[in-house]
């Protein structure tokens, strides 16, 4: 949590240290060379994670932001030249870029069974949101007290109370030798992904109006500074309570997007969150007060949180699975990108028509893409299959993939075969090539290793995961004792879905060991398939 408090009190004294040096123009230039640095490292950093002991990638990540902002304390309060706080700032936020792939991919080695995964990424997820408003209303505060070298240091000491806490992690290591192919294999795709967006058609549409929303974003941080400093006399401080106001709205979005999982049409949420983010810029052009401004950011905050849940399940939802693998890689750089030149923008607009003027040019920008695209995005989520609730709540069940995202289930829930089987049908053979993953939905099959049974598996157990994993032979026999129901994921799927997903593929690589290491040390059923 400090270390995201720290990353966004960051954002928002960087911006208001530009603006009083510069200008708005000065606070749009900073925020783009700020991005796009780390938008072209970011398809990469997160294999760092990979490749390192993540604990460690995390240490070192925080140990070079701390010299990087404590560095551009000294020069604030030092009154040195604007260029070296700036490079300063550049270098602190490219060095952040390994943190949250690396974060994401060390909890599920800290906890305790795989089962807890789901629960510690809510509570990660609930936290974040937390920290996304307190940072900015921290940098507020102080600004209202003190100067802008002081948020600066106070950006440092979160970082540095994150950085004793890592010190304190133990964690065990072990040989991954699956982490080096997947770090290369993860790399290719996102290579691939570059001339992917311009073959899909329905990644296109969709790429322009996220990628829109996310610029219309980075030109809310330029408009953010210039309401509260300049025309509604907030002071500095404003400026974090403003910022602080999109955090409350996105935590309320967040909670009310709980209800669109497994919702079969999501692009009526997806286009109201558009609306909503752009629609608040116009009501801002036109009236502009202290109260105005609060909930106009607030309400955009409760679209960017309908955007980010319905939009990226629609692509997930949309697009084939073949390209989602490699493209997914590339969205994060194209949002920072985009941020960046969203912010590069406004203060040219802004002394070409002034500031209300540009407002109402801006928030139009969103509903006129809405109106243009609208129905093609109800085609495509006309078209998308939708999962139904029985095998949500059967992948949920499954370790493996109870910490993916609920766009990424709904995805993998529309994958699912299922099969039903006939007492004493051999569903997999030991010694064969493995090729599905497989839950039982009802009924009970054996497992057999050397004509012997070994274990019983019933409603809500799985097999065939250490075939796939390991990509070895099957390594025992499942028969069917009574009639049964499975449900099967082919190989492709299963790996995209594991290996694409760091938290997934800890949770896969913990029970695979469980089963091998056999019960009595971990009291899983062993099947090794």
């Amino acid at each position: 949590m400090s270390s995201v408090m720290g990353q966004f009190a960051f954002l928002i004294a960087v911006s208001v240290y530009a603006y009083n040096v510069g200008g708005e123009r000065a606070v749009g230039l900073i925020f783009l060379a700020r991005l796009v640095p780390a938008a072209l490292v970011a398809p990469f950093a997160g294999m760092l994670g990979d490749r390192y002991p993540r604990e460690r990638v995390l240490l070192y990540t925080n140990l070079v932001r701390i010299v990087f902002v404590s560095a551009a304390a000294v020069g604030v309060f030092l009154d040195v030249g604007a260029w070296l706080v700036y490079a300063l700032s550049i270098g602190a936020t490219i060095a952040n870029t390994p943190f949250r792939s690396s974060q994401a991919a060390l909890t599920p080695t800290l906890a305790r069974a795989p089962d807890e995964l789901t629960a510690a990424n809510a509570v990660a997820s609930g936290i974040e949101s937390i920290a996304i408003f307190a940072g900015p209303a921290l940098a507020g505060l102080l600004f209202a007290v003190a100067s802008t070298g002081l948020v600066f240091t106070a950006t440092a000491v979160l970082v540095i109370v994150s950085t004793f806490f890592l010190v304190l992690l133990n964690v065990e290591q072990s040989e991954k030798p699956r982490r080096e192919l997947q770090a290369s294999t993860i790399a290719a795709e996102r290579l691939a992904g570059f001339t992917t967006l311009a073959r899909e058609p329905s990644l296109r549409v969709m790429m322009v109006l996220l990628t829109a929303q996310t610029a219309i974003f980075g030109a809310v941080q330029v408009f953010i500074v210039v309401i509260a400093i300049q025309q509604l006399d907030l002071g500095d401080g404003g400026v974090g309570y403003l910022n602080a106001a999109i955090g409350v709205g996105a935590f309320l979005g967040a909670v009310g997007a709980l209800s669109l999982a497994g919702a079969r049409r999501l692009s009526p949420a997806f286009l109201t969150g558009i609306l909503l983010i752009g629609l608040p810029l116009l009501a801002l052009g036109v009236s502009q007060s202290v109260a105005v401004a609060v909930l106009a950011f607030a309400v955009m905050g409760i679209g960017s949180s309908l955007v980010d849940v319905g939009g990226l399940t629609l692509v997930q939802r949309a697009v084939p699975d073949e390209v989602l693998a490699r493209v997914f890689g590339v969205i994060q750089m194209l949002w920072s990108a985009s941020l960046g030149i969203g912010a590069a923008l406004v203060p040219a607009l802004i002394s070409w028509l002034g500031i209300d003027t540009a407002l109402i040019v801006t928030g139009v920008f969103l509903p006129a893409l809405v109106l243009l695209l609208g129905r093609t995005v109800a085609k495509i989520d006309a078209a998308a299959p939708a999962p139904e609730a029985n095998e949500l709540r059967i992948l949920t069940s499954v370790p493996i993939f109870a910490p993916l995202p609920g766009g990424s289930l709904e995805h993998l829930a529309t994958r699912l075969v299922p099969l039903r089987v006939d007492a004493g049908t051999v569903i997999v053979r030991e010694g064969d090539a493995g090729d599905r993953f497989y839950i039982v939905a009802e009924g009970t099959v054996d497992v057999s290793q050397y004509d012997r049974t070994i274990s019983e598996l019933s409603a809500g157990d799985h097999f065939g995961e250490i075939a796939l994993l390991r990509d070895s032979p099957r390594t025992a026999t499942v028969t069917a004792r009574t009639d049964a129901v499975l449900y099967a994921l082919d190989r492709e799927d299963f790996l995209a879905a594991v290996t694409g997903h760091p938290q997934s593929a800890e949770a896969a690589e913990t029970v695979m060991s469980a089963r091998l290491a056999g019960p009595a040390a971990t009291g899983y059923r062993s099947t090794a398939t």
